[in-house]
């Protein structure tokens, strides 16, 4: 009995991790370029109290209950919203803006909502610099973005479009190893694979879409069906504990 109640607590345990996810994942509902996450799990060592063969069809073995594997992120694309905002850009398909960050490190993300700092210079809404580095000229009167990430300017006075610069995605062969650092960014990790390069709609990168933003893969009613789950697998092991519980007790009131 002493067992169960240490076996019933690692599956609220279990729960307890799965609604922090779950939780994390609705808070992010309306998040730019937010990948869901969930909680994977797997069963804890078992006793064997009597092995199987020599003359025994099954054995006897006692499971310990549950333990947290990892967390998977999911990469699903999320729903394009339209902005009509110049230097709003979503990839449609895969791939990653790098990034650099404060401390001169690459960094990789899906939220393509940036902005121009006080050089000129296309940034995150953190201020971290887009990678390769590309300027806006003062005198751009417009901005247009391409398919294929090439960014040209109308200047004051002209008519014509002048390029100048280019964005570049980034891709991974196991985007799920990436590491989250928060505000929408990610860092590559040796689980992620070596990152590839290119050209936006070559290679198997995904396309640009000026004016549009991707936005947040969390479906509300999947994690609201998750969060009732875990409610009640919460609700059943805790009820596991007050029965070993009570079985305890009629064990210490025997006279």
């Amino acid at each position: 009995m002493l067992k169960a109640l240490k076996t019933a607590a690692s599956g609220m345990d279990a729960q307890q991790r799965k609604l922090d996810i779950t939780a994390n994942n609705l808070a992010n509902v309306n998040t730019t370029g937010f990948k869901k996450s969930r909680a994977e799990f797997q069963e804890m060592l078992y006793t064997q109290q009597r092995s199987a063969g020599k003359g025994n069809p099954t054995g006897v073995e006692i499971g310990s209950g549950v333990a947290n594997s990892g967390t998977q992120k999911s990469f699903v694309q999320g729903t394009l919203e339209a902005t009509e905002n110049p230097l709003d850009v979503a990839i449609e398909g895969e791939g990653f803006f790098r990034i650099t960050t404060s401390d001169g490190d690459p960094a990789f993300t899906r939220a393509g909502a940036f902005k121009v700092d006080q050089s000129g210079a296309l940034v995150t809404g953190d201020g971290q610099m887009v990678d390769p580095g590309i300027m806006i000229p003062m005198e751009a009167v417009s901005i247009n973005i391409t398919r294929d990430g090439t960014v040209n300017v109308v200047m004051d006075g002209d008519t014509a479009e002048t390029e100048v610069g280019r964005l570049e995605l980034t891709r991974f062969q196991n985007p799920a190893g990436l590491r989250s650092m928060g505000r929408g960014l990610f860092e590559p990790t040796e689980a992620s694979g070596v990152p590839t390069s290119g050209t936006p709609g070559e290679d198997g990168l995904g396309a640009i879409s000026q004016g549009f933003l991707e936005g947040s893969n969390v479906a509300v009613t999947e994690e609201m069906i998750s969060m009732i789950v875990s409610q009640r697998a919460y609700e059943v092991n805790s009820k596991v504990i007050k029965t070993a519980d009570s079985m305890l007790a009629s064990a210490t009131n025997i006279r």
